[in-house]
């Protein structure tokens, strides 16, 4: 089950990369316009706003990496369980704020990961 636990952060991690790149680079592009249901104008409107939170996402996804390959595995699997939470978090609130799709894209991920490393952990 430890593998994979990690695995899975490690999935939900790269996804989350994945959004900042979106986010902070790609944000105006046909791509991201259709991932976020924005239009051209919506876009270029909001672009610093989506660059900062695209950096967001890099933070989770930061957090979980640094749990991943940290060393001390008690202190590790904190770090990766207090991440996951965020995007759990993260994900529910953007369902009822955003769009309810991010429940099921973002977390599901990050709850099938939570319940992974939990009973790994166990």
């Amino acid at each position: 089950m430890m593998i994979v636990s990690m695995i899975l952060v490690a999935l939900v991690a790269i996804e989350h990369v994945y959004i900042l790149i979106l986010e902070m680079f790609m944000w105006t592009g046909p791509r991201a316009q259709k991932a976020f249901g924005t239009s051209r104008q919506f876009a270029q409107d909001t672009k610093s706003l989506a660059a900062n939170q695209g950096l967001y996402n890099g933070f989770l996804a930061a957090g979980l990496f640094w749990g991943l390959f940290h060393p001390n595995n008690a202190f590790g699997y904190q770090l990766q369980l207090f991440f996951l939470i965020c995007v759990g978090v993260a994900a529910v609130y953007g369902s009822i704020t955003a769009k309810k799709s991010i429940l099921f894209v973002q977390g599901f991920p990050a709850f099938a990961a939570i319940l992974a490393l939990v009973l790994a952990n166990l």
